[in-house]
């Protein structure tokens, strides 16, 4: 099956959608079983949010940049292959933690793995598809991330219910070393079928393809007002996001009483459904409404964010199980909106032989400041809150978070209004740099 049919276009998309959900279960799976994981271990929360923050996140961050690195210039489909293989393998030892140390020591090669999942994908998904399909061919394939809401609240709250935190982690790591061997076998690196074509272009000048170092890739990024902004934005949005995404299953079961179980349950329903649709939607109104205008994009964008803080406080202020749920719901539609355009924009915004090391960027600063220290400030925030709210200063510690998310959205407003001027002038007719990187789009 060729590269450029829309039937390989479709499976590529599924698959790597597919190996974004498991990426994400593991996290959310911690999530579920954090409360088991207490009790048998006898760990703090500050412990807890640091074993679902620092120790995960600042590996996969600073392993992400050579990683990366690698991606810009190497066979994509091998760095994905051999890394989901590393995480799942790691993933699935979780469950023979017996200590602390051994889970955090576990959590580190998780990170590792995970580091050379995303990066590689939204440069292969950039070098597939134009422009103006880029918004709906990135929601699809971060359609992943809500889908995760489902596969892992649901399994991994009954697995948890009926077999115990340490099956669960297994159970949950193994299906991602059968996608590693399917990505391995069947996925196409597009570089393979241009080594004519760059031939010609390197006789023709041999500067079109040189690779640039990495202190010319940083000092281009940084350049960039747009891209600054949208790197804090995304830094901001992922501290008050995992903050809030690592210990809102433990505030369902402690200030409302619900069982693993069924809590997996209402959240692959609320969350995970509702967050599908959400994705979907969002690259579908960019593509229809706003294809090829990033501007409008971004701005979209920032209202969604201010929509999901205002929604996410009733959540957890509401008085009963059912109010918080149908308001989170609501709150997660709103943030998932965002996935796709401002991604993206983000891969329109930056040469293809930066793409990888642009998204590494964003996630080592995204992840060592949000998923590094958002899990461990809203931990350390309910044990402050402690002598004040007693069982309730979780839910104290979450509402303080929340707010958070209007200084994201402004940072990705400033973004909106310079992002048409700092886009490479070869976009201006709906090209990239290099048009011969780009398979045009056929569905």
């Amino acid at each position: 099956m060729s590269h450029s049919t829309r039937g390989y276009k479709v499976y590529f998309l599924t698959l790597l959608a597919s190996i974004l959900t498991f990426s994400y279960v593991d996290r959310l799976t911690l999530g579920i079983v954090l409360q088991n994981v207490k009790s048998d271990l006898r760990l703090t929360d500050t412990q807890l949010g640091f074993l679902g923050g620092i120790a995960f996140a600042l590996f996969y961050a600073v392993m992400g940049i050579p990683i990366a690195r690698w991606a810009d210039r190497g066979n994509r489909v091998t760095i994905i292959s051999v890394t989901v293989a590393l995480w799942s393998g790691a993933v699935a030892l979780c469950g023979a933690a017996a200590s602390f140390t051994q889970l955090l020591l576990v959590r580190v090669g998780v990170g590792v793995g995970e580091a050379g999942c995303i990066p590689p994908a939204h440069s292969l998904i950039a070098e597939t598809f134009a422009r103006e399909e880029r918004p709906r061919a990135m929601s699809r394939y971060m359609l992943g991330m809500p889908l995760s809401v489902v596969v892992g609240y649901f399994a991994s709250g009954w697995l948890n219910e009926f077999f115990g935190w340490r099956v669960t982690f297994a159970c949950v790591g193994l299906p991602g070393l059968i996608l590693a061997a399917l990505a391995a076998l069947t996925l196409k690196e597009p570089r393979k079928f241009r080594t004519q074509l760059r031939a010609t272009k390197v006789a023709r000048d041999p500067e079109v393809h040189s690779v640039p170092s990495f202190r010319d890739v940083c000092a281009t990024l940084w350049g960039n007002t747009t891209f600054r902004h949208l790197l804090v934005a995304f830094s901001v949005w992922y501290f008050f996001a995992y903050g809030l995404l690592q210990w809102t299953p433990a505030f369902f079961i402690r200030s409302h009483g619900i069982a693993t179980g069924e809590l997996g349950t209402w959240f692959a329903i609320s969350l995970g459904l509702g967050g599908l649709l959400a994705v979907y939607a969002g690259g579908e109104l960019a593509a229809r409404f706003a294809a090829g205008n990033e501007r409008l994009q971004l701005i979209g964008c920032a209202i969604s964010f201010m929509f999901f803080a205002l929604l996410n406080i009733c959540a957890f202020l509401a008085p009963n199980r059912y109010v918080a749920l149908a308001a989170m719901g609501l709150a997660y539609f709103g943030g998932n909106l965002v996935q796709g355009p401002m991604l993206a924009t983000i891969q329109t915004l930056i040469r293809s032989d930066m793409r990888a090391v642009s998204i590494a960027l964003l996630y080592m600063f995204g992840n060592l400041i949000g998923m590094g220290f958002g899990p461990l400030a809203a931990g350390a925030l309910s044990d402050f809150f402690h002598h004040w709210f007693g069982q309730e200063s979780l839910r104290y510690a979450l509402v303080f978070l929340c707010p958070g998310y209007f200084w994201a959205a402004w940072h990705v407003w400033r973004a909106s209004r310079t992002v048409m001027r700092d886009l490479p002038p070869t976009h201006e007719a709906g090209n990239t740099p290099f048009e011969e990187d780009v398979i045009e789009p056929t569905w």
